[in-house]
């Protein structure tokens, strides 16, 4: 048997080999931390980082400041970077093969890479010189690199260069997470309205009346419940639901908040941020420090950058800070076209017209390209035929030369909330709610991203444009968009809800608002005090009390009758409803079963709406409102008739609600004490190739701990979705501001910045929002 014993040695070693080698190629890719390197720069360019990876360039200008940040972002992030542009371009397929080719077919309808680069072409002159800065850091920054990054190793890829047009669809890239539900909310609003009475679509479709918080105070009534009879449509469930579960505003929830100074001790207003969005490995956001002589003096900006972007997104630049939420308004309309009989040709106010054809080829890796022929309208893509035979072209802000260019950066040399805001204005990026801060204490709000101007009939459902009733009229110029400027209250907030009313609202519309009862938890908070530090701002951040829920556990422990619990064995679901549902903690119980109970009660009542949606192609989820408010309104009222047909009372339903929401919790095994909240929502941080990877592509994630939070609260935090970084500052006292993202500046995994914000981030532990004493320094000098 010895030489089994020495084949088994042999295998060993070759393993041990062939680890060894792998760790030696890996370390070959990490990125220069320390030294000195000749590169494309005018003048010498310092790069620190601090023990936490948080970079700090110093340049002699604006441009090489942009190189240098794109050299560090193609070291450290470069695969990031890559899918955006691939992601936004309809490109995936050239790196991954043939199971991307699905998902490219979809995204190249939108010709982002074409409009990119006809975009790029008409920049000014220097956002253009900086975008070739950046673009030349990237790929000299790659190049330094001893070995290309270990995903391409993975990949058995090479990285392609980075062009120009690459930062203007990380942008795109963007749209598409931000606004990119493809009018299909629109086509399930025009579904339903088709099969229901107008008061009723009404009743269904409105604004929660208990959690509405906007800024100018305005409010949307509440819409009563018709007197006539429930659409029987929706009481009936002839076919089964395959995914029962409604909108609710799941995967929504960004914060932004903040205070005058008035009411702060150093008199500089406060700015809270936290942009909620994915959450993967390595995170959005890399943070930057960035310093450069101008005409004013020493320029600094600081905070957080978007790989692919020579920007700071967010932050401070000592005079201003300022920070983003989704807008969550309407930013597309669905245009029912008018065919010709052959469907060649499609019906305008000019009369017929032939659909433009565009030849588009997706290269694939490992297998011959794929050719796709693209119809467009005058007014955008054909959407993807439905189940009947109308078809629908798609009008969206993205498609238009106004959606991406580089204004954002003029922020960096603003110096008061109305400057700020008069920028904001003409910034080509997905149209977000902008709070600004500034060190003489006032705040602002206002809507960062361009704001077409609308004649549409119906802003919520497909309308016919063929005769001229329905058409854009071009863009809002910036005095024309809404904003507002030191309200008397001396707060303001948003929340990816309703924001403003009147005609603001006209201008703005609803693109799936959340229910409200996040931004009202914030209202309420900050009402609650008179003076404020960022420590308190912060708290508010991570503030995961559920009050929302509230109502719904009164709801509950009224099911709870003797007999029925008797019956079902329920006395300790009973005793942690009562004692741990106040918080989304991860050692509450009663937490996890209220929202449970919550969530199959909304799922049963509208059983049947989800029923027919589905059968027409659509989920709840298309719909624009969430249903938690015509559900309330149901609760309390029960008339009989609205009643679904399947249970015989009111408590019929509720207690099935318990019963079946508890049973889905245990799954039939699980211990009443195995159901805290934490066990439910335990992090999903992935890296995107970490199942490529055998035995050790876990490493790649950060842990599955248990997290805090959840919707309908401040602290928005689900598996795969939350708080993508914790922003507070006050502009000229940024020594006193945090900034934590959850995962690391590095996205290579042998790097000691790969998980360096994670621990703070999961802990409620403060990072400061300046970078700290540096550690590694690298010098670039000029090749020349």
């Amino acid at each position: 048997m010895r030489w089994l014993k020495w084949i088994i040695a042999g295998l060993l070693l070759l393993a041990l080999v062939a680890m060894m080698t792998a760790y030696f190629v890996l370390r070959a890719s990490l990125p220069l931390y320390q030294g000195e390197v000749l590169v494309r720069v005018a003048d010498e360019v310092a790069i620190s980082r601090d023990h936490t990876g948080y970079v700090k360039i110093q340049a002699y200008s604006r441009q090489d400041a942009a190189y240098a940040l794109g050299f560090v972002h193609a070291q450290e992030r470069f695969f990031q970077m890559d899918l955006l542009r691939r992601n936004a371009a309809g490109e995936l397929a050239a790196l991954f093969g043939p199971r991307a080719i699905h998902a490219d077919i979809q995204l190249r309808q939108h010709r982002f890479r074409s409009r990119a680069s006809s975009i790029l072409h008409q920049l000014p002159l220097e956002q253009l010189q900086l975008l070739t800065a950046y673009t030349h850091g990237v790929n000299d920054g790659l190049s330094q690199l001893r070995v290309r990054p270990f995903e391409y190793l993975l990949l058995q890829s090479k990285p392609e260069p980075w062009r120009e047009e690459d930062s203007l669809l990380t942008i795109f890239s963007m749209y598409l997470e931000l606004q990119g539900k493809q009018g299909r909310d629109e086509l399930a609003m025009g579904a339903l309205a088709d099969a229901i009475p107008t008061g009723w679509l009404a009743f269904l479709q409105q604004h929660h009346p208990d959690y509405q918080a906007a800024i100018d105070g305005s409010s949307k009534p509440p819409v009563p419940m018709p007197r006539t009879s429930y659409p029987d449509i929706l009481r009936q469930q002839n076919l089964a639901c395959l995914d029962c579960s409604v909108k609710d505003s799941v995967d929504i929830g960004s914060n932004n908040f903040a205070v005058a100074g008035a009411i702060t001790a150093h008199g500089s207003a406060i700015l809270a941020d936290d942009m909620h969005l994915g959450i993967r490995v390595p995170a959005t956001w890399f943070k930057a420090d960035i310093h450069w002589p101008a005409a004013e003096g020493l320029q600094r900006v600081t905070g957080l950058t978007l790989p692919g972007a020579p920007a700071i997104v967010v932050g401070s630049n000592g005079h201003i800070a300022w920070g983003f939420t989704n807008s969550t308004a309407d930013w597309h309309d669905v245009i029912a076209l008018q065919l010709s009989e052959d469907g060649q040709q499609y019906l305008t106010p000019d009369g017929w017209q032939d659909f433009i054809w565009h030849h588009e080829v997706i290269e694939v890796k490992g297998q011959t390209a794929t050719q796709l022929q693209l119809k467009e309208t005058q007014w955008g893509p054909l959407l993807p035929a439905m189940t009947d035979e109308q078809r629908y072209a798609l009008r969206w802000v993205a498609y238009d030369s106004e959606a991406v260019n580089m204004q954002l950066m003029q922020l960096e040399a603003a110096r008061t909330v109305p400057q700020a805001l008069r920028i904001a204005a003409m910034a080509g990026i997905p149209a977000q709610n902008i709070l600004v801060a500034d060190s003489q204490g006032q705040i602002g709000w206002g809507i960062m991203g361009p704001i077409p101007k609308r004649q549409i009939s119906d802003w919520d459902k497909p309308q016919d444009w063929s005769n001229g009733d329905n058409s854009w009229l071009g863009y809002l110029e910036p005095a024309q968009q809404p904003q507002l400027i030191n309200p008397e209250l001396q707060r303001l907030w948003s929340a990816n809800a309703r924001v403003v009313g009147g005609s603001n609202y006209q201008l703005l519309g609803n693109g799936g608002y959340d229910m409200g009862a996040r931004g009202w938890q914030i209202q309420q908070r900050l009402l609650a005090q008179t003076q404020f530090t960022e420590q308190d701002l912060h708290a508010i951040q991570l503030d995961h009390q559920a009050k929302m829920l509230q109502p719904w556990r009164q709801l509950l422990l009224e099911q709870l009758t003797p007999e029925f619990i008797q019956l079902h064995q329920l006395h300790d679901y009973q005793q942690e409803v009562t004692a741990s549902s106040d918080y989304a903690a991860t050692d509450a119980i009663g937490y996890s079963l209220v929202r449970a109970f919550r969530q199959k009660t909304l799922e049963l009542l509208f059983a049947p709406l989800s029923a027919y949606l589905e059968s027409k192609g659509f989920r709840s989820h298309d719909l624009k409102y969430p249903l938690a408010a015509p559900a309330w309104q149901m609760l309390q009222q029960r008339r009989h008739d609205t009643l679904p047909a399947a249970f015989a009372s009111w408590d019929d339903l509720l207690q099935t609600a318990v019963v079946q929401s508890y049973s889905d919790l245990t799954r039939g095994q699980q211990e009443l004490s195995e159901l805290s909240w934490g066990e439910q929502n335990r992090a999903r941080f992935w890296h995107p190739l970490a199942s490529a990877v055998p035995f050790l592509g876990h490493y790649l994630n950060m842990p599955a701990d248990p997290l805090a939070g959840d919707s309908h609260m401040p602290r928005v935090q689900r598996p795969g979705f939350g708080q993508s970084q914790r922003m507070v500052v006050a502009p000229g006292f940024e020594q006193h501001g945090i900034l934590t993202v959850p995962a690391g500046q590095s996205g290579h995994p042998l790097s000691p910045f790969y998980r360096t914000d994670h621990r703070y981030w999961l802990h409620e532990q403060e990072l400061a929002f300046l970078p700290g004493p540096e550690k590694y320094h690298l010098l670039l000098r000029p090749a020349h």
